[in-house]
């Protein structure tokens, strides 16, 4: 974890100016000392080490710190510098910083040529002679001597014998000339406290590549207000002195958007880099050729500030291929997409502060202190909670409630749970406002409003029914550092980001919430529909009353609501009789719905989303309903649900989801009528006995989950018509044998079955993290339908407790040419099936409980983690270690043999 602390390299002064690296014996009580006065005497801070006594051979530690702490390295390079394994490690270091941070590093050549310094020649050459003989058992050392000085003799420094008459005191005037000229640079104020810049920065610097000769250019992106433009100013105070000219060119993006901003841009990259007012520039163009012409040949280091255009970056430094070899140029964006452009870029992507850091940060701002008062702890927790690692708006509450009372904390983060901080709203809001179009606005104002944490795929078929073009906007939305996906496919915004959208509607209408586009504030919406005063301004409505309980809406309260596309009413009881036209309702969201079914006086023609998790509804409508455009059905977890409606109106349907509606019993048949079906989730629906075979007819289905349908006996004969079927998950059923016609399914990826015996779940022995060890288990007679895995494409193969012997055993294995997990479980064979070991794709193999078998045989080697228990017969394991990383064991007694355990690498070996 990065944080503050004095020896903060990058976000504050050096500690020392210069680091003056000498052979004590040769130049320590002369010229060195004549240099170190002068240096002193001017004013510059420089660290010489005066022990004079060596204790060891090995530099030591506080000295590796004294250069890594110093600006510029003086190596004063005397005839018999190379003799000393101190000054060796010294300059070794020095080449070292000067690569991967940027160090500013002079040479100075005394009485010695440096050439014999860049090819160890002379002196030079003596030396490593006597090194080579000596070192013999680290000669790796040698050739890193050998590299930084040959890096440190082609540097421009300063040679005696170049001085007219070699007279030292004009030399040494000429040294502190130009370390006076490096130092004299005014550095950019990088942050009043600078908590967790530095490891960021080192990140930044190490995609640099300064070793490298060629231009490059880093594009450092990331949401607004989490430290773009501070690191980038870190980097550039550190690195600036290791070019020929430098240039920040600080907030690209609205000062472009002046008269001739592009043109004055242009002017101070010229100004900047070559230290000279008098360029003469009459627009873009021909400062473009005025920069290729004088900036060619120089190595240079150019930042571009908050670039948002792609003719920004062609305006001002093209590709890079503008500039001298070994110039470097950082950019810093929200759009991730203007980088994705770039050919020739790597890109770093901002993180927000981890909690550790967000809590210092906020308390220097707020107390002046690393940590926070210890009567202010808990209401500090809550706003690093709700700031979420974002140093703006750690800096601006930090010091917004600095030296104020607890009441007036408490009253802040009431007032912030509605209204943003002003300061935080404005620097985010440049985000929202340099978007696309208004159809990507909306996109963002509904995703920030209702649509948080929601599943995407789900989100896009209701935004799709807008008009919006969701597919580019989100992914607009993602490149501009606005939203995220995770793991799960859920939208992720940041909960500022999520309160800017949230502040942009409010500020529509403050006083008249009826009047604004989007409600969510359960007071506003309480206000808006009691009163009735909606208008059809309105697009969206979100009310959760789950926790109350109380809230009764008349229908009427949404009479003015002729827009409304967007609805979420949880644990709502909505009462009249009067029918209401919800013609432009794409989403309702009902979660604990009061009703047994929908009220029928609800017109949802357009509805495309229909979530109606937890409800109280025995039978959703009866008869048919007719809604053409419904793509997702989402009833989980209505307990009272006793049959599924009838599918015959619902032609658009994609997914189905039942998943813990315990009461259901009945399939209605014209489920085989949802052409577009891909997703059925039945898992938990306990009371189901039997699906209609009409189900068979699903063409389109692509995942089948009769997981935990305790009293499910069988699947439909024809279930192999499903030709888009990839996975099957029928873990814990009754079901007791396969359909002969899955053999059919050569789409099918994963399987997943297992049968509850006498009510009881089989269970498996497991580590907590052998996740992919599955609880799938096959019985004898089920066997021998699935020859049919001979041709498949299966990957994932779980058989447990399936009573087999080793005569009874008819798969063959070895041809299943895709598996890439096994798990054998409560198996009674006493060897392993022939086969196995063809498995060139496989990965994953657990083996539980299968007290009979003595030896694996051998093992393919592929195989990445291996996992045995409870096998007490077992005594021999054949292995091939090529990629294996980890073996667990448990339970194993009689085990003697491990075979190729000898050439195992490093790997995770677990046995108990």
């Amino acid at each position: 974890m990065a944080s503050e602390t004095s020896s903060s390299m990058f976000s504050r002064p050096w500690n020392n100016d210069v680091f003056l690296s000498f052979r004590g014996e040769d130049t320590r009580k002369s010229f060195t000392d004549h240099v170190y006065t002068a240096l002193v005497r001017s004013g510059i801070r420089t660290f010489r080490d005066d022990d004079e006594l060596r204790r060891g051979e090995d530099i030591s530690s506080a000295l590796i710190k004294a250069i890594q702490q110093s600006r510029i390295s003086l190596i004063v390079f005397s005839k018999r510098y190379a003799s000393s394994r101190w000054c060796l490690d010294e300059v070794t270091e020095i080449i070292n910083c000067k690569n991967t941070i940027g160090q500013i590093v002079i040479p100075i050549f005394y009485d010695v040529d440096p050439s014999d310094v860049r090819r160890q020649t002379g002196p030079f050459q003596q030396a490593f002679d006597r090194h080579e003989k000596r070192f013999r058992e680290e000669m790796e050392k040698v050739k890193k001597w050998r590299v930084a000085l040959e890096d440190a003799g082609k540097l421009s420094g300063f040679a005696l014998q170049n001085m007219e008459n070699g007279h030292e005191s004009k030399f040494i005037e000429k040294i502190v000339e130009d370390v006076l000229s490096k130092l004299n640079y005014n550095y950019f104020d990088v942050a009043k406290h600078p908590v967790g810049i530095d490891s960021r920065v080192t990140d930044v610097i190490s995609l640099l590549s300064l070793d490298i000769n060629d231009v490059s250019i880093v594009g450092i992106h990331g949401m607004g207000g989490i430290g773009k433009t501070t690191i980038a100013k870190a980097v550039f105070n550190h690195l600036c002195h290791g070019f020929e000219g430098s240039s920040f060119l600080l907030n690209v993006r609205e000062v472009s958007e002046q008269t001739n901003g592009l043109v004055k841009l242009q002017k101070q990259l010229l100004s900047d880099t070559l230290k000279s007012n008098k360029f003469k520039i009459y627009n873009i163009d021909s400062g473009i050729s005025l920069i290729k012409q004088r900036l060619c040949a120089e190595r240079v280091l150019v930042v571009l500030d908050d670039l948002d255009q792609l003719e920004q970056l062609d305006a001002l430094v093209g590709e890079g291929n503008w500039f001298g070899l070994g110039s470097r140029i950082i950019i810093t964006t929200r759009d991730e997409h203007l980088l994705a452009q770039l050919e020739l870029v790597e890109k770093y992507k901002v993180n927000i502060l981890n909690r550790d850091e967000s809590l210092q940060l906020f308390s220097k701002h707020a107390f002046k202190k690393t940590h926070p008062l210890e009567e202010y702890v808990d209401l500090s927790n809550s706003v690093v909670d709700y700031v979420g690692g974002l140093p703006l708006g750690l800096e601006v509450l930090g010091s917004y409630l600095c030296n104020r009372t607890i009441p007036e904390w408490e009253s802040a983060v009431q007032k912030l749970r509605k209204i943003p901080h002003w300061q935080i709203q404005k620097k985010l809001r440049i985000s929202f406002d340099t978007l696309d179009d208004d159809k990507v606005k909306d996109i963002f104002l509904d995703i920030a409003c209702f649509f948080t944490c929601k599943d995407k795929d789900s989100v896009l078929k209701i935004l799709e029914d807008c008009g919006f073009f969701p597919e580019i906007g989100i992914s607009v939305l993602i490149q501009r550092s606005l939203l995220t996906i995770d793991y799960e496919n859920r939208l992720i915004m940041h909960d500022l980001l999520r309160d800017m959208g949230r502040e942009i509607i409010r500020e529509m209408s403050p006083n008249h919430p009826g009047k604004r586009s989007r409600l969510w504030f359960h007071e506003d919406v309480l206000k808006v529909l009691k009163r009735q005063e909606g208008t059809d301004v309105i697009e969206g409505i979100a009310l959760d009353t789950r926790a109350t309980k109380e809230v009764t809406l008349s229908i009427e309260s949404f009479a003015e609501t002729r827009n409304l596309r967007l609805l979420q009413i949880n644990a709502v009881n909505l009462t009249g009789e009067q029918e209401h036209r919800f013609e432009d309702l794409r989403w309702l969201c009902w979660h604990e719905c009061p009703f047994e079914s929908l009220p029928p006086n609800l017109q949802l023609d357009n509805l495309v989303v229909l979530e109606m998790q937890c409800s109280n509804i025995t039978e959703i409508w009866k008869d048919v309903k007719v809604l053409k455009k419904l793509k997702i059905l989402d009833l989980s977890h209505s307990r009272h649900l006793a049959k599924t409606p009838n599918f015959s109106g619902l032609i658009s349907l994609e997914k189905l989801i039942l998943q813990g509606c315990t009461s259901l019993g009945e399939v209605h048949l014209s489920i085989g009528q949802l052409e577009k079906l891909v997703f059925l989730n039945l898992k938990g629906c306990k009371s189901l006995k039997d699906l209609p075979e009409s189900i068979c007819n699903l063409k389109s289905l692509e995942i089948l989950n009769i997981a935990l349908c305790t009293k499910l006996a069988r699947l439909p004969e024809h279930l192999g018509n499903m030709e888009s079927l990839t996975e099957l998950e029928a873990d814990k059923t009754d079901i007791k044998q396969l359909p002969s016609s899955i053999r059919y399914l050569k789409n099918l990826r994963n399987l997943f079955w297992s049968v509850m015996e006498d009510g009881v779940e089989p269970s498996i022995r497991s580590p907590k993290d052998s996740t992919w060890l599955l609880s799938t288990s096959l019985n004898s007679k089920a066997l021998q339908p699935t020859s049919f895995l001979s041709s498949s494409s299966l990957t994932t193969l779980d058989l447990f407790g399936c009573g087999l012997s080793d005569d009874a055993i008819s798969i063959d294995f070895g041809s299943l040419s895709s598996l890439s997990k096994l798990s054998l479980g409560k198996i009674d064979f006493c060897h392993m099936p022939s086969g196995i070991s063809r498995l060139t794709k496989l990965r994953f193999l657990g083996l539980t409980s299968c007290r009979n078998i003595k030896s694996t045989g051998k093992l393919p080697s592929s195989l990445v983690f291996l996992f045995i228990a409870d096998c007490e017969s077992l005594e021999r394991i054949s292995l091939s270690l090529e990629k294996l990383w980890g073996m667990h064991l448990f339970g194993c007694h009689k085990l003697v043999e491990i075979q190729g355990l000898k050439s195992a690498r490093k790997m995770q070996v677990y046995v108990k």
